[in-house]
This record gives structure tokens, sequence and C-alpha cells, in this order.
């Protein structure tokens, strides 16, 4: 069966308008007060939506307060020092967000004067702005009736309009864009998707749907047949792999801390962090000599002084922080030096390695 098709099944006999009306009155009244929700700036918008992608609304809060302090505007997040705008996302993980979003922006001052553009084609041409991200921008700040389906959003219809389709395909994905067209309200589409959102996000949950409270119970199909719980359909995600380091707090005599900088490319771009060991390939055993070869110091490995486990979205770094101290030898590593304890603070970490911080002998 064609989408087209598809979607003109599901949809059948459905009261799409009522539906519409009843998740958009039930989120005007309800609303949560966020910071993102003063104005329809589009930076604003864009900025929040961004920050919000696999990160709670909670913890995103003073990051985004803090953000839009330093980086009002654009211009302002287009000039300033990449390292300046890692140090204020640090701790929000996912860095590449952080990055794509200053490139986007560049651009954005640099071709369309600073005006985030409204033209669909235009908005989802630029660095990490995809679909999903150039729905929520053109609907929320522009009032623009264009879909933006995230995981959320697709648990809310897969009960609502009980679709089975397993929702990690991309297919499926297109499919609830495809609905979303259908649905969404012209005079209003900033409240629907934000109602869908807030619908997600407060009530119709992932593990636990508070049904009884639900502003549109009476459309849900799931709730109907009562299988709420069985969706949405999704794929078990593949096991996330195990890789056990060192992570080594090398100080000199005068009490500074060696840290690297990671590659500008890959996992944790552009983020500092302390030496790691790659136990896979270094015994135990040869840690100070591949430390020597590695860093051009000969050091005295000491106690063990933490453990730590950081989980990313396909791998777990499980990490035993080791006391290092300086015997001899010049630091040759052209991505990592020497710097007093105080000035930390000056340098972005990944949540990994801050962990870490509490250790440093001051």
């Amino acid at each position: 069966m064609k989408r087209t098709e598809r979607v003109k099944h599901i949809l059948n006999n459905f009261d799409k308008e009522t539906y519409r009306k009843d998740l958009i009155r039930w989120f005007k009244e309800e609303q949560r007060i966020l910071p993102w929700r003063e104005n329809q700036d589009p930076y604003r918008v864009w900025v929040s939506e961004i920050m919000l992608q696999q990160t709670r609304v909670d913890t995103v809060i003073p990051y985004f307060n803090h953000f839009m302090d330093k980086f009002p505007t654009p211009e302002a997040l287009a000039k300033a020092d990449e390292q300046e705008v890692l140090k204020a996302w640090e701790g929000l993980g996912y860095y590449s967000r952080a990055r794509n979003l200053q490139n986007a922006v560049r651009e954005v001052v640099s071709e369309y004067e600073g005006i985030v553009p409204a033209d669909a084609e235009e908005l989802g041409s630029l660095k990490g702005v995809g679909p999903y991200t150039r729905g929520a921008i053109l609907s929320i700040a522009y009032d623009i009736p264009e879909p933006a389906v995230d995981g959320n959003v697709m648990r809310v219809l897969s009960r609502i309009l009980l679709v089975e389709d397993d929702i990690s395909k991309q297919s499926t994905r297109k499919l609830f864009e495809e609905l979303v067209k259908q649905l969404i309200s012209e005079e209003d589409p900033s409240s629907f998707n934000q109602g869908l959102m807030e619908h997600g996000a407060l009530v119709c949950t992932p593990k636990n749907p508070s049904c009884m409270l639900c502003p549109v119970q009476e459309h849900c199909r799931a709730f109907d047949e009562g299988v709420e719980t069985e969706l949405p359909v999704k794929a078990s995600k593949k096991k996330q792999k195990k890789t056990p380091y060192l992570l080594l707090l090398v100080q000199n005599e005068k009490g500074e801390v060696l840290i690297e900088q990671r590659p500008n490319t890959g996992l944790l771009a552009s983020l500092w962090q302390y030496p790691m060991v790659p136990l896979e390939d270094v015994g135990l055993e040869a840690v100070e000599h591949w430390f020597y070869g590695e860093y051009g110091l000969k050091v005295e490995v000491g106690e063990s002084l933490d453990r730590i486990k950081h989980v990313f979205s396909h791998l777990i770094w499980e990490m035993e922080v080791i006391k290092v101290t300086v015997k001899a030898g010049t630091l040759d590593h052209e991505r990592a030096t020497f710097i007093a304890p105080e000035d930390m603070e000056d340098y972005p970490f990944p949540v990994s390695h801050q962990k870490a911080h509490p250790h440093i002998n001051r």
C-alpha cells in the first residue's frame, strides 16, 4: 500500500478537527512556563530545540538561560570562539550539536543577514537542521504548518492512531510526517506541534502513560483497545560495547596537570580530557613505557583513585582513575599541555572527565 493510501486508511473515521481543537485547548491551558516560550524569536526556538535533543527539559533550562545570556543573538554566537561555545555547552553532551549550531548560525549571519530563514528548503540546508528541527522552527516561530516529528511525537500518535509500525525505521518517520501534515492546525500550527510535544512529555509518557488524565483520551484508539502500553513498536538497540581505559591524572613537580585536546572530528571533538590508556591494546605492566612513547615523559604510576563508568548511546567507557607522577623528560605531544589546577575552569571537558576533577591535587 502506498504511503498516501496508508495515511488515508489510518485517518479514516478519525475526527481530526475535534482532536486538533482538544489538543490545542489543553496546551494553551496547561503548558509549562519555559524560557524559550517567552516569545517566538526563531533563534531562541532553534537553540532550545537543539539543546532539547537527547536531553531532559529540566536539565536544559539553566543551560539555555546561560547560553542566551552569553550569545543573545545570531551575530554573538557566530563571532564567538568555538572553545567558548563548547564551554557553555559543557555537561550537555552530544557536543557536535553545539558545533553544528554555531556553523549554521554563521551561515545565517553571512548569507541571510542574521535572520533565520522562514523557507523550508533554505532552513533545511543549514548544518544540523534536520526535518524535525526545521519543522519545529517553522511552526513554532513562523506559524507555518510544517510537521515536527521526533520519537516523542511518534510515540503519542502511534497510540492515538494505533499505528504498529517500527518507529526506529526511517519509513515510519516519513509515515508520521504525512499523518501530521493531515492533522496539523492551519490556524495555529505552533500550538498544535507544541501541544503534541507537551502531551508526550507530561501525559503520554513512555512507560506509564497517564490515560485517566489525558485530554484527548476519547480519540485514542490504543486506549480504547487497551494496548497503550504496548506501543510504540521499536526494535531493540544493539548492545553497547564496553571499552576499558586507565584515566591518568598526571602532575609534574609544579603541581600542574597534563590535559590534552581531542581530535577536531569524531566523538567529543575538540574537548579536553586527561590522558587515557586503551587497556584493550596496552597491558597494565606496559603503561609507563607506552606513556613515554606517546608523551615523551617518564612517569611513575601510583594509586588507583576511582572508577568511572560513562555511558554513550553506542558504547560504554569503563575508566579506572590513576594518580601519575612525572619523573623526567620533556612533553612531546602536539595536542597536550600542562596547566595549573586553578585554570581547569577555562577548558571544556566532557562529563566523563569532569568526574575526575575532584581527585586533582590543588
